[in-house]
């Protein structure tokens, strides 16, 4: 039996590396939905290639042009961002991909956990807004939850066959982004040209800004603290330029798990899909002869603030986390319109968390109202 796959994002740099893999092993994967948010033109190129039974274009304005482009294809074309939560919860689906950007992907990945389908994770905000409720309701309704970021899934795989042995801590790797050694007052002229320019990932603008002032690596944290129920102080993070070990395991006996591999994003994607199985794969091979040296370094703190802000809100909890999140898209959302500089990011970040209110134990409805409240407040401040 194909495993059907619901693509939420299919139009990003996650979902069509997705749809490549579906594409390698056709005999294993049907492509039973597909949504975007404004690539249109792409969506409908998709739909013509994969045949999907349902397609959603979250930007209600492109709908005419989705259902013309498609007039007489026997696929079911809605509009809406309610309606990604629908195609999440269809019956046939078996394994929902959730590569949408930012907090869009919190209610399609609600929605399909309580419809107990299994979750490729690939929005890693979901759980950096409201990790709480994804685990708890993941565990009442016994939802998989299988990690796509490909430092998640490293230590997914040096975990496997290890589940009953006590880990001591989680090592994530980081490149350093394209800034790793510039100095603050470089950092103060750095341009959204540049930003964009990552030494060794292909990824969509806003997780390739993030990389680079390392809000990414921030929110990766927090992902692994709820994915695999660690401490924030079992959580460390390491520069490693070369993106050759994608994270590590050390356990209490000292020993360390690393999973290695070339800088591709087709592998844990892959690995998510068709657990606890490995597909072959035609990607590029990692060839040490490459690599003279590996290196390590500790992550410049004071250069890089939004790594304290993501320790910070994660210790205190409650829905500080949404509030960083949000205050963080407000402030690359402003970056890529070049409204702000690389550095006012973190201030804006910064004076969000101080201003906006604090919920100790939120509820669903209470991350909708800080989510819109922190937008307001980090929108003030540009």
């Amino acid at each position: 039996m194909k495993r059907k796959l619901a693509i939420l994002g299919s139009t990003g740099s996650i979902g069509t590396q997705a749809l490549e893999v579906v594409n390698e092993h056709p005999d294993r994967f049907e492509v039973y939905a597909l949504t975007a948010n404004n690539q249109v033109d792409l969506l409908i190129e998709q739909a013509r290639r994969f045949l999907p039974e349902m397609l959603v274009i979250a930007n209600e304005d492109k709908y005419p042009r989705l259902k013309e482009a498609l007039a007489g294809l026997p696929i079911k074309v809605w509009a809406g961002t309610d309606a990604i939560a629908q195609v999440a919860e269809a019956g046939p689906v078996d394994m929902v991909l959730t590569a949408l950007v930012g907090y869009a992907g919190l209610q399609p990945t609600i929605t399909a956990i309580k419809a107990k389908k299994a979750i490729a994770l690939a929005n890693k905000e979901t759980l950096v807004v409201a990790g709480e409720l994804i685990t708890s309701l993941a565990a009442r309704h016994k939802t998989p939850v299988l990690p796509v970021d490909s430092e998640h899934s490293a230590i997914f795989q040096c975990l496997a066959g290890e589940w009953e042995n006590p880990v001591e801590k989680i090592i994530l790797t980081a490149s350093g982004g394209p800034f790793r050694t510039k100095s603050i007052e470089e950092l103060a002229t750095v341009t959204k040209a540049q930003a964009l320019k990552h030494p060794n990932w292909t990824m969509g603008a806003k997780v390739t800004i993030d990389s680079a002032s390392m809000m990414n690596k921030g929110f990766e944290m927090i992902e692994a603290k709820w994915l695999f129920g660690l401490a924030p102080e079992q959580i460390q993070i390491v520069v490693h330029p070369q993106s050759v070990i994608h994270s590590m395991v050390q356990f209490e006996d000292g020993g360390i798990m690393a999973q290695l591999g070339i800088p591709d994003m087709k592998l844990p994607i892959s690995y998510a899909f068709s657990y606890p199985e490995r597909l072959k794969s035609k990607a590029p091979r990692l060839d040490f002869n490459q690599y003279n040296t590996l290196t390590f370094e500790e992550p410049d703190w004071k250069r890089f603030r939004n790594l304290s802000f993501a320790f910070e809100a994660v210790r205190k909890g409650g829905n500080m986390p949404c509030i960083v999140n949000a205050a963080n898209e407000i402030a690359v959302a402003s970056f890529l319109r070049e409204e702000t500089g690389f550095l006012q990011m973190s201030d804006i970040i910064e004076n969000t968390m101080q201003k906006a209110s604090f919920i100790a134990n939120p509820s669903y409805e209470d991350y909708v109202k800080t989510d819109a409240e922190a937008r307001s407040i980090a929108s003030e401040f540009i």
